[in-house]
């Protein structure tokens, strides 16, 4: 059972230190730091453990795999941001005011997203 604590802890803390939603591949290569042996299988696994548990929040952008987030970081309303170069993604903070008066007339909206695309500035 240590093991496995280990690994759940390395992939959390891969999460936290990267301080935007990763994807399982992103997960498992920055977890390796800390737990060089950790297998893919035991990622997909400890994502839906912890997603099931609700310490995850997944991250869906249209067309494209999964990526997770702390869902303390979810916890707050927030965007995201999409690099089209090294295709990651990144928490935006804030949104648009007056959104909901985009909405067709007599339209109620319950809620949003809104992605942003473009380059980071890493690969500016």
């Amino acid at each position: 059972m240590e093991r496995s604590t280990r690994q759940r802890e390395a992939i959390r803390s891969a999460l936290e230190a990267a301080g935007r939603p990763l994807g399982p591949g992103e997960m498992l290569e920055a977890a390796r730091k800390a737990v060089p042996g950790l297998g893919q299988a035991t990622v997909y696994r400890t994502i839906k453990s912890l997603v099931d548990e609700g310490a995850l929040h997944t991250v869906e952008l249209p067309g494209e795999p999964a990526r997770y987030e702390l869902s303390a970081a979810a916890a707050h309303h927030h965007h995201h941001f999409r690099c089209d170069q090294c295709e990651r993604v990144f928490d935006v903070e804030g949104c648009p005011k007056g959104i909901e008066s985009i909405a067709p007339e007599g339209f109620q909206v319950r809620d949003h997203e809104v992605i942003l695309y473009g380059t980071c500035a890493d690969c500016a």
